[in-house]
């Protein structure tokens, strides 16, 4: 791949898309899947969809931090996570994914995150760690 293509810089899980209003589901999906709080029902989101150019990827909030030129922290375990999460976005038929077939590992333990049925999504304050579009 050269330069050109490589939008993403090498980061994230580049995918497809099964319907057009798929972008919004998975984003809001995403808003429910991450790390909890162990004494409060908080939950900080994991994982992001970007598009860009016509094109997808799921990427850690960290790799977003990267993608901007910040410095960032992102350890094996977000990279698992990550991988587990679009992982799960595929099994629910929402995307494909375009990568390798190994893209996908490491993977991760469920045990390791949260996922809020989104029935639920009113009994917990939903966090995100990075918000796009926005400037600080």
């Amino acid at each position: 791949m050269n330069e050109e293509d490589d939008i993403f810089n090498g980061l994230g899980i580049e995918v497809s898309l099964k319907e057009r209003d798929d972008f919004l589901k998975i984003k809001e999906t995403l808003t429910r899947i991450g790390v909890s709080s162990r004494k409060e029902k908080k939950l900080y989101q994991s994982c992001h969809i970007l598009h860009k150019r016509g094109r997808y990827v799921i990427l850690h909030f960290k790799e977003l931090f990267e993608l901007d030129g910040l410095k960032s922290d992102v350890s094996d375990e977000d990279i698992a996570r990550r991988n587990t999460i679009v992982g799960l976005l595929e099994q629910w038929d929402l995307l494909d994914v375009l990568e390798e077939d190994d893209a996908l590992e490491p993977k991760l333990s469920l045990a390791k995150m949260k996922i809020i049925p989104f029935k639920e999504k009113g009994e917990w304050e939903l966090i995100p760690k990075y918000h796009i579009g926005k400037k600080k």
